[in-house]
């Protein structure tokens, strides 16, 4: 294969999670990360491709690779546990500000975490997402240097968002920073550093929330039709925040309209509308991260009873030396309530859906290959172990289904070109 055709394969196998490493890494004048015919954000090639360049991408892409936390950062005392990985504290907290806890979703404890992190000075700004000035669905890369930018950013973007985009120009600022994002998107600013030593110099910080995927285009124009609204008349669009989880919103120039969270994912976890690459991630919790933030619904998935009074709180997991001093210390100085310590055991109740695909993943990644496809590369992630633990027709029902979802297609995404 050709560079280029090197590069096309990680999305036209369903592995691309959209992150925007790739133009990061290769150039704006050689890639760029925009929407495509697909609805998603995807890479396009525009210049010539060297092998080199195409190396690193598959090296840093966190489509094809993903690793666990760089072992350096695993102290003596860490406990490992082979669903949940790494931690050194597990909590159930939230932000302590009532405002933070109902703006943020869930508790809020992102969003308080990173107010801590400015008003404190331990970063001059943090790197995340905020909602899309241009597409009201999608998500954009976004520096936060005080509350008010953060709280911009607060509610979960479940559409396309490619966090890593302008990587180099934020490290060119030479200061240090905070990075809060989905798992995989850490996992290739991890991978990076390998590149660029300057990611381990100035990132003081990462931070993701435990997450079940993000919503396919076709997903959110679905929902959109549901509730009578079409793509082209949005002005606005919030998947949830301003409760636990609280409502979809939906607004254009003539009207508003809030849905339930449920009537956008549906009520259960088979009917999640997820990119391919989601269903086979081996690391949904951010194992690669000095703290990670997740729900805490019985079962994984909130009703549509109790959502609509809970006030939330976070299943909160600090991996590192670094990720628990910073919990313990937001509590400290009055940012975060922490209500009780929690295990593995609690983490497993609140998420099973991560429970159970981590336990399947390395056989989908048999089936991947057998099939002839790329399958993502893991370290340290304990898919092999724990794929061991189950008996062998659970391991080859895994295998063969992914088998056959390749062979319909279901894995597979055309050759990106620029949307029109």
């Amino acid at each position: 294969m050709t560079p280029e055709q090197q590069l096309y394969a990680i999305v036209e196998q369903g592995l691309c999670t959209g992150c925007g490493l790739c133009q990061a890494v290769a150039g704006k004048d050689k890639v760029q990360v925009v929407k495509t015919n697909t609805g998603f954000e995807r890479p396009v090639v525009v210049g010539d491709l060297d092998q080199q360049t195409v190396d690193q991408i598959y090296d840093t892409c966190p489509g094809v690779r993903a690793d666990g936390l760089p072992e350096t950062l695993v102290e003596g005392d860490t406990k490992i546990d082979n669903v949940w990985g790494p931690w050194r504290r597990m909590v159930r907290a939230w932000a302590t500000d009532p405002s933070v806890r109902h703006q943020g979703s869930t508790g809020g404890v992102m969003s308080a975490l990173g107010t801590y992190l400015l008003k404190s000075k331990k970063v001059d700004f943090v790197l995340h997402v905020k909602a899309s000035s241009t597409n009201p669905t999608f998500g954009e890369p976004h520096l936060s240097f005080s509350e008010a930018d953060i709280m911009e950013g607060a509610g979960s973007r479940y559409g396309p968002t490619p966090p890593l985009l302008d990587i180099k120009s934020v490290l060119d600022r030479g200061q240090p920073f905070a990075f809060f994002a989905k798992p995989c998107d850490v996992t290739g600013l991890r991978s990076y550093a390998r590149h660029d030593p300057r990611v381990d110099e100035l990132v003081k910080y990462t931070v993701a929330m435990v997450c079940g995927g993000y919503g396919a285009p076709s997903t959110t124009e679905g929902f959109l039709e549901r509730i009578g609204i079409q793509m082209s008349e949005l002005t606005s669009f919030r998947y949830r925040g301003f409760g636990c989880p609280g409502p979809t919103k939906a607004e254009t120039a003539e009207k508003t309209v809030e849905a339930h969270y449920l009537d956008y994912w549906g009520d259960d976890e088979s009917m999640w509308g997820l990119p391919f690459r989601c269903k086979v991630c081996p690391d949904g919790i951010g194992e690669n991260c000095d703290i990670a933030a997740s729900d805490t619904w019985i079962g994984g998935s909130p009703n549509r009873i109790d959502s609509e009074t809970d006030p939330g709180a976070n299943g909160v997991i600090a991996r590192t030396k670094a990720g628990e001093d910073l919990l313990s210390e937001a509590e400290t100085d009055g940012y975060l309530t922490i209500e009780r310590d929690i295990t593995p055991d609690d983490m497993s109740i609140y998420q099973p859906h991560q429970m159970r695909k981590k336990y399947a993943v390395w056989a989908r990644y048999q089936g991947l290959k057998e099939a002839g496809n790329l399958a993502p590369t893991t370290n340290r992630l304990r898919i092999e172990e724990l794929a061991a633990e189950l008996p062998d027709h659970v391991n080859d029902y895994q295998r063969t289904g992914t088998i056959e979802r390749v062979k319909i297609g279901k894995s597979t995404e055309p050759t990106p070109q620029k949307a029109s």
